[in-house]
């Protein structure tokens, strides 16, 4: 198994829809200041994407955005050459999170996972007695 690096920061955000740019920004300020590289802009472009899609999908498809005092939980990993982002939610229902075949890339929803695929090295996602975490991971 494979380290996941230094710990450069973690953050506990309400599961609302206006949380998701704070995400954003949180784990840009988090990359830009800590670590001790410089990252690319479109490397940043593409993580804050990332954390955008699954952190909406966290608010929209789990108990944390349908629940009041709902939370989402995000920790942001650097090891030198791969930045991977974890997004832990309060699990749902339904354990696995599914792609689609096809992408409508016009359409306002239903592109997250997909995105999440093309634009990362790697993911996955587990589910554990607190929920459920999808994680990414971006190499430089």
């Amino acid at each position: 198994m494979r380290t996941m690096g230094a710990l450069l920061g973690k953050v506990d955000l309400p599961g609302l829809d206006g949380s998701v740019h704070v995400a954003r920004a949180y784990v840009r300020s988090v990359l830009r200041q800590a670590g001790g590289r410089v990252l690319d802009d479109e490397l940043l472009d593409d993580v804050e994407t990332l954390v955008s899609e699954v952190f909406t999908n966290a608010v929209r498809h789990s108990r944390s955005g349908h629940r009041p005092g709902g939370m989402v939980h995000i920790r942001v990993h650097d090891d030198g050459g791969t930045v991977r982002v974890e997004v832990t939610d309060e699990g749902s229902p339904v354990d696995l999170p599914v792609i689609p075949e096809r992408v409508d890339p016009l359409g306002e929803s239903g592109r997250g996972l997909w995105l999440v695929r093309e634009l990362s090295t790697a993911w996955g996602w587990r589910s554990h007695d607190r929920g459920r975490t999808i994680w990414f991971e971006a190499r430089s």
